[in-house]
């Protein structure tokens, strides 16, 4: 059986040139970690100041929206906590003890 050509993933910078390209569609993020990168990717890019007017709103709609991924996922995970912890947020300590 032949094996089917895969091709690499794109460079941070092509990913996020293409998301907020107004032809490239709006992709969720794999992971909190991915969206990080690629938000810390657009931010630099943006911050360069080497950007046409149109490609910085594109990435700030991408930033936003990246944002808003990142949120829900911390959102997601204080909510797990809660559970672990019978519905009370504790503080942990800066050594690691309550």
């Amino acid at each position: 059986m032949p094996r089917a050509a895969t091709t690499p993933p794109p460079a941070a910078d092509d990913r996020v040139q293409a998301m907020a390209s107004p032809a490239g569609a709006s992709v969720e993020p794999a992971s909190y970690e991915s969206a990080l990168q690629e938000l810390e990717t657009l931010v630099q890019r943006m911050e360069s100041q080497q950007l046409p007017l149109d490609q910085l709103l594109d990435g700030y709609r991408r930033g936003a929206e990246l944002l808003g991924f990142c949120r829900s996922r911390l959102v997601a995970v204080e909510q797990q906590v809660r559970v672990l912890e019978d519905g009370q947020l504790k503080d942990w300590g800066v050594d690691g003890r309550d």
